[in-house]
């Protein structure tokens, strides 16, 4: 699936994905979370969907941490009353690509829950403490995200 950046999307993040994509994960697999509210480097990666409507791929870059064999990502929004769309994007095509630093790969979305979703959430905010007010900040409950590769 080719990566492609959303031309709606705030500058820093149009930055982020640029730099992530040209230098092929090697400038960019890093993000400096104080940026938004929290602490040092932390690692991100490069989620590409269709998009539901448009049918193109769009690719965000996203906080991770692992999750078995694969890796979560948090649908937060910054706290926003409604789902990202990248978040909808994948309920309706769960079938996306991933790119962590240099590895691409296709994957397989599904929303944990349960005993699952608790423990990657505690995971998450740990590594992402910011995770919490966003939570505190609306009244969705904010999915978790595991990617598992195809």
């Amino acid at each position: 699936m080719k990566q492609s950046i959303s031309e709606n999307l705030p500058d820093w993040i149009k930055d982020h994905l640029t730099r992530y994509i040209e230098s092929d994960g090697e400038d960019g697999h890093y993000w400096d979370a104080t940026l938004g509210g929290g602490e040092g480097m932390i690692t991100t990666l490069l989620l590409t969907t269709l998009g539901r409507k448009s049918a193109e791929p769009l690719t965000i870059p996203l906080i991770y941490g692992k999750a078995g064999d694969g890796y979560c990502v948090i649908a937060s929004k910054g706290g926003a009353p409604a789902h990202p769309a990248w978040f909808l994007n994948l309920e309706a095509n769960p079938e996306v690509h991933v790119q962590v630093a240099a590895d691409k790969f296709k994957a397989k979305a599904r929303v944990a829950v349960g005993q699952e979703r608790e423990a990657l959430w505690q995971q998450m905010v740990d590594s992402y403490a910011p995770y919490a007010q966003y939570q505190a900040a609306t009244e969705r409950r904010i999915p978790v995200v595991v990617l598992e590769p195809l």
